[in-house]
């Protein structure tokens, strides 16, 4: 009862969310959007942009895999990939598409479990820290810092700090005196933050002797979150005439997917939407005629376009998966790692 209550609450909430930006909007705003001409080509521009970047994700974690020597074709990374990033929508209850990429993993790699389950978890914290490092780029390239919003000012420099400490972290991460020995077994026993960074740590460590490995991993990770900005430049400009810059779209979309990465509701459904239409509000310095809420919810739409990939995966391999989502279930509704789970 408790996990269809859950299950309903995080179907609900994004719902509400999404219901209340649309009653923000301008009278008039939304048959203004239907009768001006929009730029069909921009769209589709976006679309090949964002699936890009999808598909350069997918080839980061397939790189990270292989780097351990690990057999796994960049043809599964895609198919693991697609479902894993469908999962975020779709699947119930504590199922995201990194518990669903981990459990399925394992079960292909079952001499080597836990390596396998590393790489998502190294995947996904090398993928948030190039966000911040995104949203710097664009707070250094503009003048955003200097803007006249007081929540403005503080938002990039919380983004600065971010990318600084997160930079530190990793450098102490990679260093062998905090990943071995001692101090890494008094961070495992630290409240709270000692399971998770414990993880992270073990994963680092595999690639201790890798760093070109986590360089192209860094590069690739900067080239995805890019991408994801100019694709949602590129919807801007398709719908609207005076947008925002190139370099406010880079402050603000990696900021906005920051939200998106939330596990609160299934694929960031309302949290993006949220920060982006917030985001239009407060950090563009020029004028401009763009409503952020219209522009997340067709970068939304992309999203389940791309989805609609996994779909194909999905329908083709429905059996198997089916013991995958029931595992993952079972795993997040213990609230266990998945490295964890390997290990036993």
């Amino acid at each position: 009862m408790k996990k269809h209550l859950i299950l309903l609450l995080k179907l609900l909430l994004p719902a509400l969310v999404i219901a209340y930006l649309l009653r923000q909007l301008e009278p008039g705003q939304l048959e203004t959007l239907r009768d001006h001409p929009k730029h069909w080509g921009l769209l589709a521009l976006a679309f090949l942009m964002a699936f890009g970047a999808v598909t350069l994700s997918f080839a980061r974690w397939w790189l990270l895999v292989r780097s351990l020597e690990l057999p796994f074709r960049f043809r599964d990374a895609l198919r693991l990939g697609f479902l894993g990033y469908l999962m975020n929508f779709i699947a119930p209850g504590s199922v995201g598409g990194d518990l669903f990429k981990a459990v399925f993993i394992a079960r292909e790699q079952e001499r080597r479990r836990a390596e396998a389950v590393a790489t998502v978890i190294v995947d996904r914290v090398v993928g948030l820290y190039a966000l911040l490092l995104v949203a710097t780029i664009g707070v250094l390239t503009t003048d955003v810092l200097n803007a006249g919003d007081a929540s403005v000012r503080v938002l990039c420099q919380c983004t600065l700090a971010g990318a600084v400490i997160g930079g530190l972290g990793l450098v102490l991460v990679m260093s062998p005196l905090l990943t071995r020995g001692r101090v890494s077994q008094w961070i495992s026993q630290l409240p709270l933050l000692g399971g998770p960074v414990s993880k992270v740590i073990a994963g680092v460590r595999l690639y201790q002797s890798r760093p070109l490995v986590l360089v192209c991993i860094a590069v690739i990770s900067l080239g995805v979150h890019f991408m994801i900005a100019v694709a949602i430049a590129l919807i801007a400009n398709a719908l609207f005439v005076e947008v925002p810059t190139l370099g406010e779209h880079l402050v603000m979309a990696p900021l906005a997917m920051i939200a998106n990465a939330l596990p609160l509701t299934p694929g960031g459904l309302g949290a993006l939407e949220l920060a982006l239409a917030k985001l239009y509000e407060i950090v563009p310095n020029s004028p401009h005629e763009v409503s952020g809420i219209l522009v997340a919810l067709v970068f939304r739409l992309t999203t389940f376009a791309i989805a609609a990939v996994g779909a194909v995966f999905y329908i083709r391999g429905r059996s198997e998966l089916k013991k995958v989502l029931d595992e993952a279930e079972r795993l997040g509704g213990q609230q266990a790692t998945p490295k964890q789970q390997a290990l036993d």
